[in-house]
């Protein structure tokens, strides 16, 4: 068996390489705990945005299919009440936007 000699500028970029992948080594961990935190974070934004998103949904249609009539019937009592001119309410309709079936 023969043992061949590394020059010795070979020898110190492979003890350079095994520094280097001992350094990431140790790196690692940091590394994913910080990517773990920042991708839960980024779950909970995204949860938190699209609850919101569904409160605002439900309010808007909670407004106009229950409180706008009510408004409009007391905005006419009060144009009757006091003699004012006005136009014929609006019919309320509601559009579905996420509707799949139509």
């Amino acid at each position: 068996m023969q043992f061949v000699s590394v020059p010795p500028c070979l020898r110190a970029s492979v003890s350079l390489w095994l520094a280097m992948l001992k350094l990431i080594e140790t790196n690692v961990w940091p590394l994913a705990l910080t990517s773990l935190v920042q991708f839960v974070l980024f779950l909970r934004w995204i949860y938190r945005r699209i609850r919101n998103d569904e409160l605002m949904r439900a309010f808007v249609e909670d407004m106009a299919m229950n409180h706008l009539p009510h408004m409009y019937d007391l905005l006419e009592k009060l144009c009757d009440k006091q003699g004012i001119d006005r136009d014929p309410a609006p019919p309320i309709r509601w559009i579905d936007l996420s509707d799949r079936n139509n």
